[in-house]
C-alpha cells in the first residue's frame, strides 16, 4: 500500500558492501530505485520498492546511533531476530530469478498449508527473506483468525 499519509512498515536492513546488496536485491528480487543516498561505496540512506512495498537499508561502516545496535546475520551464526516478507504474482518466477542470481534457499518452494506458495531464501551477505504468494489481506478469516 503506497499511503504516504497512513501507517506503512518499512523493513530496514544493514548491508557491508551495501552499492553490490542494492544491485543484487533489484536484479535477484525485482527491487526498484526509489532513492539512494551515497558517498563513494557508503551508502547512508537508500530506499527500494517492490510493487507497493518498500525496504529501507544502509551501509554496515555508516556507524551512526541506529547503526550502533544493529548486528549482522554472520556475527550471529547467521541467525536472524527478523525478516522481510515480500508478496509476489508469480512466486515461481521469482524463485527460478533468485536461485539464477545465486540466493542461497534454506527452504524449498511449496504450497503452503495456511494458502498461497513461497520459499525462504539468504542474500548475499545472510539476511533472510520471505517470498510467497499468500495475501494475509485478502485471505478470508473466521472470528479467531483463522484461514
Amino acid at each position: 500500500m503506497n499511503n504516504a499519509s497512513g501507517s506503512s512498515i518499512i523493513p530496514c536492513l544493514r548491508y557491508r558492501d551495501a552499492p553490490a546488496a542494492i544491485d543484487w536485491l533489484c536484479r535477484a528480487f525485482g527491487f526498484s530505485r526509489h532513492a539512494v543516498y551515497q558517498d563513494g561505496d557508503i551508502v547512508h540512506h537508500a530506499q527500494l520498492v517492490h510493487g507497493n512495498g518498500m525496504i529501507m537499508l544502509g551501509s554496515v561502516a555508516n556507524q551512526g546511533p541506529w547503526g550502533k545496535l544493529i548486528t549482522q546475520p554472520d556475527q550471529l551464526q547467521q541467525n536472524e531476530t527478523q525478516s522481510p516478507c515480500v508478496l509476489v504474482e508469480d512466486v515461481d518466477a521469482h524463485y527460478a530469478q533468485a536461485v539464477a542470481c545465486g540466493a542461497t534457499i534454506v527452504i524449498d518452494i511449496a504450497d503452503q498449508g495456511y494458502g498461497g506458495r513461497g520459499y525462504g531464501c539468504r542474500d548475499p551477505e545472510g539476511h533472510l527473506w520471505w517470498f510467497g504468494s499468500y495475501n494475509p489481506w485478502t485471505a478470508r478469516q473466521d472470528d479467531n483468525g483463522n484461514g
